[in-house]
């Protein structure tokens, strides 16, 4: 089979799964109205399903910074931080982040996806091991393959299973990294944080936690899962992205050692890849002071999260294992997520879909991510549609 055959055998099996009519993945966003609203085609649409967990994508103060930035320090670096350099505002960001997490140093990468594979890329290699949950993000896979450490999955959230794994590793535990997430992408529920510290403190093991989907959403100060369980100094490297909560794009790992620093210089993906913009480092600056004093946000986004979880959970839906800003709704085929997806756009509403094999367990989801900025009367909306959509799609 030639190259370009495999490409015409992904484009049947997405024929086979989708009508071709529907647009589902890379759906065309017309025009962006507010952090909630935006149009596709000639219909205006509600926005649930873009992580922007604090709304802070038209947050005055960012797009001020933005906009201070470009006129400063023009529209980009063109170029590597090893090769062109740092400017003053990727200094001052990682400083702060630094300073947020109360951690030695901190590296920001121009992606959160690159700083998942330099991290880990960077930290482990040939004759190492990392032990990693079943469901973890993809950049989490592609920087263990990277790094070319040998590669043991746990069952999602098993610590019994993962004590196994460790114990039979025996000596090896030392150098292996287990890595774990904040709040998965997926299906919205929690690490058991404490529980993995343990048996990395057992073991002797490096723990890394991917905290993407959790900074800004958990904890006093928005942290993480960190701060929610006051592990925050128990935990070895901290990595997270600025596209969910802080409205932008990018990626940073915090760590308590030291020795993070060297990671600059061993890791290809930060080695090689153009540094963040001007404006993104300076609205990342503006949206990291308005996440950290934003417990007036969190409270907001928790009353949705409640607000829309209660209801789809009296529907009849099954969920997600625990309410959090990622609100699954779990669907029996590709078939039946699919209609529901349909049926909430043509209610206006715009949300994930995920099928096989992305989605964990071979399940299809429905997927809605809920944001501060959502209002008691959308939330409202939301479940109503919800509601019209269980009576004819499972009659």
């Amino acid at each position: 089979m030639s190259l370009l055959d495999k490409l015409e055998a992904v484009a049947a099996a997405r024929k086979a799964l989708l009508p071709e009519d529907v647009e589902v993945f890379g759906t065309p966003i017309d025009a962006v109205y507010s952090s909630t609203e935006a149009k596709i085609g000639d219909r205006r649409i509600l926005f649930l399903g873009t992580n922007n967990y604090l709304g802070l994508t038209f947050a005055p103060e960012c797009l001020q910074a933005a906009h201070v930035a470009i006129d400063s320090e023009g529209t980009g670096t063109t170029g590597s931080r090893m090769a062109n350099g740092s400017y003053s505002g990727h200094r001052a960001l990682e400083q702060e982040f630094a300073d947020f997490y109360q951690c030695h140093s901190c590296i920001v990468f121009t992606t959160g996806y690159q700083a998942n594979l330099a991290t880990i890329s960077g930290l482990a290699g040939t004759g190492d091991v990392v032990l990693i949950d079943g469901d973890s993000h993809a950049s989490i896979y592609d920087g263990c393959r990277l790094s070319g450490a040998e590669i043991i999955r746990f069952r999602h959230n098993d610590m019994v299973d993962l004590e196994k794994r460790l114990r039979r590793l025996g000596d090896r535990s030392r150098s292996t990294l287990i890595i774990i997430e904040g709040i998965y992408s997926m299906l919205g529920d929690r690490a058991p944080l404490a529980d993995v510290v343990k048996l990395k403190d057992t073991y002797g093991s490096t723990l890394l936690l991917d905290e993407a989907h959790s900074l800004g959403v958990l904890g006093k100060t928005g942290q993480g899962l960190v701060e929610e369980t006051g592990l925050v100094g128990e935990v070895d490297f901290i990595t997270g992205t600025f596209s969910k909560s802080l409205g932008g794009i990018g990626g940073y790992c915090v760590s308590k050692h030291p020795q993070l620093d060297q990671l600059r210089y061993v890791s290809r993906p930060y080695i090689f890849t153009a540094s963040p913009t001007p404006a993104t480092i300076a609205s990342t600056r503006a949206a990291l002071r308005l996440l950290r004093d934003g417990v007036g946000l969190r409270q907001q986004l928790w009353r949705n999260v409640h607000q829309l979880y209660s209801r789809l959970d009296k529907l009849g839906y099954q969920l997600g294992p625990e309410p959090s800003p990622i609100i699954a709704t779990i669907l029996d085929t590709p078939q039946q997520a699919l209609a529901i997806w349909r049926g909430l756009l043509e209610h206006g509403i715009y949300v994930n879909l995920v099928v096989p094999p992305a989605a964990p367990e071979g399940n299809s989801l429905v997927r809605c991510s809920v944001s501060a900025a959502h209002s008691s009367e959308q939330m409202d909306y939301v479940g109503n549609a919800f509601s019209e959509l269980r009576k004819t799609i499972f009659q």
